[in-house]
């Protein structure tokens, strides 16, 4: 069947040709647009029009013919999102940004890169790693996910616990407004206190806010070691107990991973070492920073837990590390035996609730008679609870959902927080007041106001 014409599409197209759009940043057919309607969440929409701007002022353009016309502009980055902020959620624009993927300046003397949206969060790490600089977040997609979308999303990754998230990194930040002026925020100052702190503001807004068109990233120096240790631990809360030993005992991991006993059992069979059977919680820890300091942390860590731990190697090179880090990265498409779906959620809860949550959602596994498989980042209480089930049967589909419901619940009860890195997009919104009062989302839907007051920066998301 034909799509039916479009007078608005058709006067926008012509009005961003003369503004100096060229044919190919224009998608407009159907069968196109349908590959810009998605994210990882699997969902699908199909937006009116596409554009991929090369630059912040064709960004400015996009936003002011949107004003015009009154359309919705939906920012999007690599798609790699797991909450739904990339889907256009009603008729409109998305604006897509991976063409805008220049890395502007690398400031060796400052330790600073200034970036387009576009760029991929890999390959800037491997840029800067090249002049002995370090750039620390490392979501899981790195290879493909860009750094407007990290900043967007606020996301995180295992080097969490000892550097942060993106919004640590963030020192200041070039955004268009809704109705198309430039704003710019933050500078490459270690101190600035001047005025509000926008930058921050904007970080983690989900494309609600401003379209961003330039990020001031900090850099750091690059760590001189690195070492990576596995260890097995007869339970959950014998892993929390050595996580609060490493703190208590001067050992500052960079990266602290834990896989449950599911996750476990999924990728046994693959491993290049073999697991005791008794084995329920395995962390993957990573220490780094000086080769002195490494040392005297990797020999504690072996001290300590010499007698506790089930199982415990240490890498002695590359090739050993990488071989160490093969059951974490496998986890994701072996636990896919399990079951044929999953509903994946990235929920946070203080460190020390780690095995409280971990055993209310064994429990709520056998209520709703679904596997709940957890892994992630223990180091930082950052949680991805996966419940494995059939979509296609209704009543599993129900039971899914029906724990998800209590998963939130769970956590919010031990204080934990709905998103540790995913953002909130269009998947939790409807949680989003389970967590917060009526007088704090009422504040920020004020921003959302100030920012946007006829709600045309993809809506849709964050607010229930």
């Amino acid at each position: 069947m034909t799509e039916p014409i479009n007078p608005v599409r058709n006067q926008l197209i012509e009005e961003l040709k003369k503004s100096g759009f060229k044919n190919e940043q224009i998608i407009a057919a159907e069968e196109s647009r349908a590959c810009y309607g998605y994210d990882a969440t699997r969902q699908c929409a199909d937006p009116m029009l596409v554009l991929l701007p090369e630059n912040g002022h064709q960004v400015e353009i996009a936003l002011q013919l949107a004003a015009k016309k009154q359309l919705k502009i939906f920012p999007r980055g690599a798609a790699s999102g797991m909450s739904g902020g990339a889907i256009p959620s009603d008729d409109g624009i998305v604006l897509s940004l991976t063409r805008m993927k220049r890395i502007l300046e690398i400031d060796q003397e400052n330790m600073i890169a200034t970036v387009e949206p576009g760029v991929i969060t890999g390959e800037l790490q491997e840029e800067v790693s090249r002049l002995g600089l370090f750039y620390p977040p490392d979501p899981a997609s790195l290879s493909f996910s860009t750094i407007g979308g990290n900043v967007a999303e606020n996301a995180g990754g295992p080097r969490a616990v000892k550097y942060g998230v993106t919004a640590n990194y963030v020192m200041g930040l070039e955004a268009v407004l809704v109705n198309g002026e430039v704003i710019k925020t933050g500078n490459k100052c270690i101190k600035s206190v001047s005025g509000y702190d926008l930058t921050s503001l904007l970080v983690g807004s989900e494309g609600t806010l401003a379209v961003i068109t330039k990020i001031l990233l900090k850099l750091l120096p690059a760590p001189e070691a690195v070492k990576t240790s596995l260890l097995a631990f007869p339970s959950m809360t014998a892993a929390a107990l050595a996580i609060n030993a490493m703190f208590k005992n001067q050992i500052a991991p960079s990266t602290i991973e834990f896989l449950d006993h599911h996750s476990i059992n999924a990728v046994r069979e693959g491993l290049p070492f073999t697991l005791p059977e008794e084995a329920d919680t395995v962390l993957l820890v990573e220490i780094d920073g000086t080769s002195a300091s490494v040392l005297a942390q990797s020999q504690k860590l072996k001290e300590l837990f010499k007698d506790d731990a089930l199982l415990m190697i240490e890498a002695q090179n590359e090739s050993e590390r990488e071989q160490l880090w093969i059951a974490r990265r496998r986890l994701s498409p072996a636990i896919a035996n399990i079951a044929p779906h999953k509903i994946n959620e990235d929920i946070a809860v203080p460190r020390a609730a780690i095995p409280t949550v971990i055993t209310r959602l064994e429990k709520l596994s056998e209520k709703v008679s679904l596997p709940i498989v957890c892994f992630g980042h223990a180091g930082d209480g950052n949680i991805h609870v996966n419940v494995m089930l059939d979509k296609n049967d209704p009543e599993q589909a129900l039971r899914g959902h029906q724990a998800i419901d209590e998963i939130f619940a769970i956590t919010l009860d031990l204080g934990g927080t709905l998103s540790g890195e995913h953002g909130i997009g269009n998947t939790k919104s409807a949680y989003f007041d389970k967590e917060w009062s009526p007088a704090t989302i009422a504040t920020m839907q004020a921003v959302k106001q100030a920012f946007d007051p006829e709600n045309r920066l993809n809506p849709g998301k964050i607010f229930p």
